[in-house]
């Protein structure tokens, strides 16, 4: 059993259809991640009520077993998740069962 999260399937078509595009974004998205000053567990919680509140729910998954990896709890990411309810509303809602999931998940 791989422990590894898993990409979701636009992520994989992003990498086999446009893989130059892919590449500098993760180079991108690698130097973001060194040049914040948060703990690496709040940086992908933090991603995570991004995720929700843009209602990109094929991330979340991803990220929360990332999280989870690093000892993020389940209300943790539940939190994270509905952080942004004032400013976004409840679309962020939604996010909640596909977080649920993705951390029970044993993968």
């Amino acid at each position: 059993m791989s422990h590894e999260p898993k990409v979701s399937q636009a992520f994989m078509s992003f990498a086999k259809n446009a893989p130059e595009y892919q590449k500098i974004w993760m180079e991108t998205a690698q130097r973001l991640s060194e040049a914040s000053k948060l703990d690496k567990k709040t940086d992908e919680l933090a991603y995570i009520a991004v995720l929700a509140a843009l209602r990109l729910e094929s991330g979340i998954p991803f990220h929360v077993k990332q999280a989870k990896m690093l000892g993020a709890s389940r209300d943790e990411v539940i939190s994270a998740v509905l952080i942004g309810l004032p400013a976004a509303g409840n679309v962020v809602i939604q996010s909640i069962p596909i977080a649920v999931q993705a951390y029970e998940e044993n993968d």
